[in-house]
């Protein structure tokens, strides 16, 4: 070989040796894993729930069927308070749900508040049909004069009362009315009301029940501060567990300190540290009452209109809500609070378009960061807020309620079918919102069976 030639090949390699070595490397992907169920897809995006229950939603077509139980590789962080992450899905592999010895599936499982339970409330669940099924996630307001009918029909969870259905009624007869309903109810019915004390007071209001109507959160306080809530607030209880109702729509923890807020009449009116004590004070004396507390406006109501009749928009940053208004609904979740009802403000720095009530983003932020296992329910999907949305029932279920309070229900059961039917809902996601239900109820000894 020419020598000129070979000095050439020579210096070419070295040349390439060189470059190899001193040209730095592509960076290596951040890539993560995590276990988590396909919860909704279409063509432009997928959501998963993971193990914790939050919700995560990609920008992404991806070959997944609603349903799925998937081991995902993605680059990036996950971010809980964002609508849609800026990671990327590099790879998925689809597995076989794990079970352990009592068959329940191991994305229905936590350590949650009714874990022990759960054994039971799967047996109950294997045992109902797909109606009995979506019927336990509905909690409906009472119709006066098909109740028992609209039972049988629609196989609902419970019931939400109000003042007109207590109205001139005596004791005798507002307990076999409840009492009617549960015998014509396969599975134990919760019986709801929001007997707040003060202006809401659905059951008190009646003479003939009680001799005068529960007070207000800040009359209480103003009287006989926490020391007189505790004693109230067990009085109320063994009320109305001896009438047959069983969970209470109450208390509001909102922070609400200005007099023209809507809600400042019906919370305690005082700051974030006397809120938390309310919080706390109320949940641990209603324990072992036989009737169950639920923090409300999930995650607080603030200076925001009445929703009852319109939408209503909450501007504060996302600091202000944290400081100011989860603290109350994190000292009632850490006293044992069972339930949690969330508004339909729209609130701008969690998400900045859908009420919260339909917001994965809100309820990512209470599951995940106030660590809480029970039960997430909507306030009332026919309120002015949301009674237009389009196939509201289906998007509360997709952002993680386990029960829609709804005066429509026929029209929330008929939505949801439909999304069973077009594959916008998997039959997996309707069972493991049903499981927490009946879980609930054997906590509350509703269900007594021995499975």
């Amino acid at each position: 070989m020419n020598k000129k030639i070979l000095i050439c090949i020579l210096c070419v390699a070295l040349l390439l040796t060189l470059t190899l070595i001193f040209i730095p490397k592509k960076k290596e992907l951040n890539v993560q894993k995590i276990e988590a169920t396909v919860l909704y897809k279409d063509d432009n995006l997928i959501k998963f729930q993971d193990n914790d229950n939050v919700i995560y939603t990609f920008n992404e077509n991806v070959d997944l069927q609603i349903g799925d139980y998937v081991i995902l590789e993605y680059t990036g962080l996950l971010d809980k308070n964002k609508e849609i992450q800026d990671g990327k899905i590099i790879n998925y592999e689809v597995m076989t749900v794990n079970t352990d010895e009592d068959k329940i599936p191991s994305d229905f499982k936590d350590n949650g508040i009714f874990s022990t339970y759960y054994v039971m409330a799967y047996n109950k669940l294997k045992e109902l049909s797909l109606d009995e099924k979506i019927g336990q996630l509905l909690l409906g307001r009472y119709p006066t004069d098909k109740a028992v009918d609209d039972l049988k029909k629609y196989h609902l969870s419970g019931f939400v009362l109000f003042e007109k259905d207590f109205r001139n009624k005596t004791k005798d007869e507002v307990i076999s009315m409840i009492k009617n309903l549960q015998d014509n109810s396969k599975i134990p019915l919760l019986t709801a009301v929001d007997e707040e004390g003060g202006t809401v007071v659905r059951v008190s209001s009646n003479p003939k029940l009680i001799d005068s109507p529960f007070k207000s959160p800040k009359q209480l306080y103003d009287d006989g501060q926490f020391d007189l809530i505790k004693s109230d607030t067990i009085k109320k209880s063994e009320f109305l567990n001896s009438l047959g109702l069983n969970v209470n729509l109450a208390p509001v923890v909102d922070v609400t300190t200005n007099p023209s807020d809507y809600m400042y009449n019906r919370a305690l009116g005082e700051n974030t540290y006397l809120t938390s004590e309310f919080a706390k004070t109320v949940i641990s004396a209603s324990k072992n009452t036989g009737v169950s507390y639920t923090l409300k406006h999930f995650p607080g109501y603030g200076s925001n209109l009445d929703t009852h009749t319109g939408s209503s928009t909450d501007s504060r940053s996302l600091e202000d809500i944290k400081t100011k208004d989860l603290p109350p609904f994190e000292a009632g979740i850490n006293a044992g609070a069972e339930a949690v009802l969330v508004s339909h403000n729209i609130v701008t720095s969690i998400d900045k378009s859908t009420p919260a009530s339909l917001s994965a983003s809100v309820h990512n932020l209470l599951r995940n960061e106030l660590n809480f296992t029970g039960i997430i329910m909507t306030d009332d999907l026919d309120m002015g807020a949301t009674k237009d949305i389009e196939n509201k029932s289906v998007k509360a279920l997709l952002a993680g309620n386990n029960l829609l309070i709804t005066t429509d229900y026929a029209k929330s059961v008929s939505e949801i079918k439909s999304a069973l039917q077009n594959g916008t809902i998997s039959e997996n996601q309707i069972d493991k919102l049903a499981f927490k239900v009946l879980a609930w109820k054997y906590y509350k000894g509703l269900m007594m069976d021995l499975k």
